[in-house]
C-alpha cells in the first residue's frame, strides 16, 4: 500500500495538539500512528519534538514512514501493537517519554480496503486483522471454531447485540454445512435475523462487524494494557491523550482515568486512610471533548469520536511493569 492509498483524515487533531505541546519535553509516543497525519503536525508545529510512531498494521508504517521521511531522524518508526511501548522505547534509548497520544480504533483506509474483511459494503474475505502479518486467528476463524455460547457473548459484550444468541445460533448452524469465509453473506444472515437499528441506531451488521473486530484484534485487551504501560512510562508531568470511537473504549479510559485520580479507597466510615493510594494522573478534560459540526460535516467518522486527557504525577506507577 502506497502513502496515497493510506490516506486517513486525522480527528480532533487540534484539540489533542493544544494538549500535547505542553508536554514537560520533547519525546512524543504516537501509539497508533495510522497515515501519519497527527506525528505530521507534531513534528512540523513543535521544532524540538520527536516522535516515536507505532503501528501494528505494515501498511499503515510503511506508508506514514514514507510520508514522514522529511522528518527523519526525528521520527522513529516501530511495528508492534500499542500495548509495547515500553519495549518500543526502549529500542531507541528512551526511558521515559513526555507525552502519549492513542487514537484507537480502525482507520479508514483499513475500512475502505476491500480485501482487509472489515467491511460488510465489499464482497470480501472474513480478516479484520490490523496485522496481517501477525499470523492470529481471522474473523472467518473464529466464526468457524468458536462455541456458541463464546460467539454470543462476543456479539453481546462488544456489539451490544439485543439478538446475540439467536445469531449465533445460526452461524453454528450455517458453518455445519460449509464454513465461513466471505463478508456479504454474514452480512445477509444478520440483517434476517436482526433487521433494522438496536442500540445506538446502529444496523445489525454494523454491530457484529465491529464485536467481530474487536475479538480479533483483542483491542479492549491491549487498551487495558497501554493505559497501564503508559503510567509506567509517562515522565512527572507528562500528558495522556487518547481519542476513542466507541463506547467500550471511552468507559475503559474513563474509569481508568477516574481511578487514577483517587487519592482514597479506602470505606468512608474509615477514620484514617490505609489504602496508601496515589494520585498517578491529574484529568485535564472535565467531559471528553467532542468534534465540532464543521468537522462532523467534513468527516462524519468525527461525530463518535471523545477524545480525554491527562496529565501524568511524580508518584511511583500504580501498575508494575508486567
Amino acid at each position: 500500500m502506497t502513502q496515497e492509498s493510506f490516506l486517513h483524515i486525522p480527528v480532533l487533531q487540534q484539540e489533542a495538539l493544544h494538549f500535547l505541546k505542553d508536554a514537560p519535553g520533547p519525546r512524543i509516543v504516537d501509539g497508533t500512528l495510522g497515515g501519519g497525519g497527527d506525528t505530521e503536525a507534531l513534528l512540523a508545529q513543535l521544532p524540538q519534538a520527536q516522535v516515536l510512531g507505532i503501528d501494528r498494521d505494515p501498511a499503515a508504517l510503511k506508508a506514514a514512514t514514507a510520508r514522514l521521511a522529511p522528518f527523519t531522524p526525528r521520527f522513529h518508526p516501530w511495528h508492534g501493537p500499542f500495548s509495547q511501548m515500553e519495549k518500543a522505547a526502549s529500542q531507541i534509548g528512551w526511558s521515559q517519554v513526555d507525552a502519549i497520544l492513542l487514537d484507537i480504533g480502525v482507520s479508514s483506509p483499513q475500512i475502505d480496503t476491500p480485501e482487509r474483511g472489515f467491511s460488510f459494503r465489499f464482497d470480501a474475505p472474513l480478516d479484520m486483522r490490523m496485522d496481517p502479518s501477525s499470523g492470529c486467528p481471522t474473523a472467518a476463524d473464529l466464526l468457524n471454531t468458536l462455541p456458541q455460547d463464546k460467539l454470543a457473548e462476543i456479539f453481546w459484550n462488544y456489539g451490544e447485540e439485543r439478538f446475540s444468541r439467536p445469531i449465533a445460533r445460526a452461524i453454528v448452524a450455517r458453518r455445519q454445512e460449509r464454513p465461513w469465509t466471505g463478508t456479504k453473506e454474514l452480512a445477509r444472515l444478520l440483517e434476517k435475523i436482526a433487521g433494522g437499528p438496536g442500540q445506538h441506531g446502529l444496523p445489525a451488521p454494523t454491530r457484529v462487524f465491529q464485536a467481530l473486530r474487536i475479538a480479533v484484534n483483542h483491542e479492549l485487551d491491549e487498551l487495558e494494557k497501554a493505559l497501564q504501560a503508559a503510567e509506567r512510562l509517562l515522565s512527572p508531568g507528562g500528558r495522556l491523550v487518547v481519542i476513542s470511537f466507541h463506547s467500550l473504549e471511552d468507559r475503559m479510559v474513563k474509569h481508568f482515568l477516574q481511578h487514577a485520580a483517587l487519592r482514597c479507597l479506602c470505606p468512608p466510615a474509615l477514620p484514617v486512610c490505609a489504602c496508601h493510594k496515589q494520585v498517578t494522573f491529574l484529568p485535564l478534560t472535565k467531559k471528553p471533548c467532542t468534534a465540532s459540526q464543521e468537522e462532523q460535516e467534513r468527516n462524519p467518522r468525527a461525530s463518535c469520536a471523545k477524545l480525554r486527557a491527562a496529565q501524568r504525577t511524580d508518584a511511583p506507577p500504580e501498575f508494575p511493569a508486567p
